[in-house]
């Protein structure tokens, strides 16, 4: 079997790391840069935009491959399921209407309204700056969330009381989205709470829901600083998480399922892929913030690193819509993700920089490279997200403990955070919890 995955970055890199590990596989790669981790796993590499179509199909069907893995959003947004699919390569990933769950903020509320799943906040969609100050001061009572409906790399909406300050900076960034070209913004209230993410498989029919994971989106310790693609996660042994319940995590797969029949029901075609729902446990309960339609990055490096049943066969089963006969199962360890970043990251990033990890133990850590280059002098960075190290382990404190172990050993103008997975970090967020549905 030949499988491509599409996208260059450490997301793909631990997608092709663990569909490499089934002994019959025949692995190629396409995406803008050539990564040494994919590299050494694959059988070619093809060279562009991911978001050009025309170029990666016609490079597909030269190279007769039978399965199609969507790494990044941009590529689903633009087409490239159904162009695949009409040539006869199979796609994980869904159709671009079906992607609009993630390409477009405001379809993905009205699809929820329009089935009744409850699990929006209060929110409204704007076509113009007509109406916005009123509506935060009146209806959500000065504490809101301004999204942009488009897809902007984890690093668009904003927030008051963080990178908002007052109504007018609100009503200042919706001017300055439309002046850009957005056609709509989402207005939402601000929620309270502890995020995570639940990510589900489905073949068109059948779901399975993964651990549960928690991503670090503030490029500091103590969740400080500007908002990243996310600086890293960690996963526990029992696939939940210290902050929130059974019945949490229970209501946030119902919302998954809800959301994966209604949009099969409204459009009639098959949902074959990842949709990963960003949630919030608030007070009375979960709220979904919003939805993405392939892995995450760095969740998915956690899942990859204690997944135990071969991704080939899992790859297999939603292609032939057979997903309930196969036990997808997860080891019962820890995991942690912590990514290197350039000094700087992410307004003005320093790039080209030489860095080193041949001091990293692998026996300990997998490493996952994102935004480098391996040149003549060595490994380069290129300005994002570097190189992240996971760890897995029986329990939590173990599996941080050997990443930061680890992760020292990197040099180079890089920065992490060191907090991601400490008891510190997790007891400040139970306790937060514990006040808020107390």
């Amino acid at each position: 079997m030949k499988i491509l995955v599409v996208g260059c970055g450490a997301r793909e890199h631990a997608l092709v790391w663990k569909l490499a590990q089934h002994v019959d596989v025949e692995l190629y790669n396409y995406g803008s840069t050539t990564n040494p981790g994919i590299k050494q796993l694959v059988k070619e590499i093809g060279l562009g935009k991911a978001t050009d179509i025309t170029a990666i199909v016609s490079w597909a069907k030269q190279r007769v491959i039978d399965i199609a893995w969507i790494g990044p959003e941009d590529p689903l947004a633009v087409g490239i399921a159904d162009v695949l699919q009409a040539e006869g390569i199979f796609c994980i990933g869904p159709t671009q209407v079906l992607a609009q769950l993630e390409s477009s903020k405001g379809f993905a509320r009205a699809l929820l309204d329009e089935y009744h799943i409850n699990a929006s906040p209060l929110f409204k969609t704007f076509f113009s700056v007509a109406g916005i100050e009123e509506y935060i001061n009146n209806i959500l009572n000065g504490q809101c969330v301004v999204k942009p409906d488009g897809l902007t790399g984890g690093k668009g909406v904003k927030i008051m009381g963080e990178q908002l300050q007052t109504v007018n900076d609100a009503v200042e960034y919706c001017k300055e989205l439309f002046s850009k070209g957005d056609k709509q913004v989402v207005l939402e209230e601000k929620l309270i709470g502890q995020e995570f993410s639940l990510m589900s498989l489905s073949d068109g029919t059948h779901v399975i829901h993964l651990p549960v994971v928690q991503d670090h989106k503030r490029l500091g310790v103590d969740d400080t600083g500007p908002n990243t693609g996310g600086m890293g996660s960690y996963s526990m042994s029992n696939h939940r998480l210290p902050f929130i319940t059974e019945q949490d995590v229970q209501q946030a797969k119902t919302i998954n399922e809800q959301t994966l029949q209604a949009i099969q029901d409204k459009y009639k075609q098959a949902y074959k892929g990842v949709l990963y729902g960003g949630f919030m446990a608030v007070k009375n309960g979960v709220k979904l913030i919003e939805y993405n339609v392939r892995f995450g990055d760095p969740e998915i490096m956690n899942l990859m690193m204690i997944l135990n049943t071969d991704l080939v066969k899992i790859t297999e089963a939603i292609m032939n819509g057979t997903l309930n006969k196969i036990n997808v199962s997860f080891q019962a360890k820890a995991s942690v993700c912590k990514y290197l970043v350039p000094q700087g990251y992410p307004e003005k990033p320093c790039k080209d920089q030489l860095i080193n990890v041949t001091e990293v133990d692998t026996d300990k850590v997998q490493v996952f490279y994102g935004s480098v280059d391996k040149t003549a002098q060595g490994l380069i960075e290129k300005g994002s997200r570097t190189v992240a190290l996971v760890g897995a382990a029986d329990n939590l404190v173990t599996a941080e403990q050997m990443v930061e172990q680890e992760i020292k050993k990197i040099t180079g103008p890089l920065i992490h955070r060191s907090d991601i997975g400490t008891a510190k970090l997790i007891n400040q967020r139970v306790n937060m919890m514990q006040r808020l549905r107390n």
